[in-house]
């Protein structure tokens, strides 16, 4: 992981480590959020990881997406299946 990407991961263990146990487990996506962000960082780097991981987050809200939704790359089955 390069040291940009480290830091943006950062918040994210910290989340882990102290507010996700008072949260809860209610995540509404399989990844994680916080589990997508980080495999995001560390596969695509800084910036790319980044923006996938800004835009999985703020699609989490009641109007947005659930269900299964890998970071591209992770499962290559799933990126093969067309969209729609």
């Amino acid at each position: 992981m390069s040291p940009l990407a480290q830091v943006l991961a950062l918040p994210v263990r910290a989340y882990r480590l102290l507010l996700s146990p008072w949260v809860g487990h209610g995540c509404r996506y399989q990844p994680t959020c916080s589990v997508y962000a980080l495999d995001a960082l560390e596969r695509h780097g800084a910036l790319k990881g980044g923006w996938l991981a800004a835009r999985r987050i703020l699609s989490c809200h009641p109007w947005g997406g659930s269900g299964y939704d890998p970071v591209p790359g992770a499962d290559l089955e799933h990126d093969r299946r067309p969209r729609g």
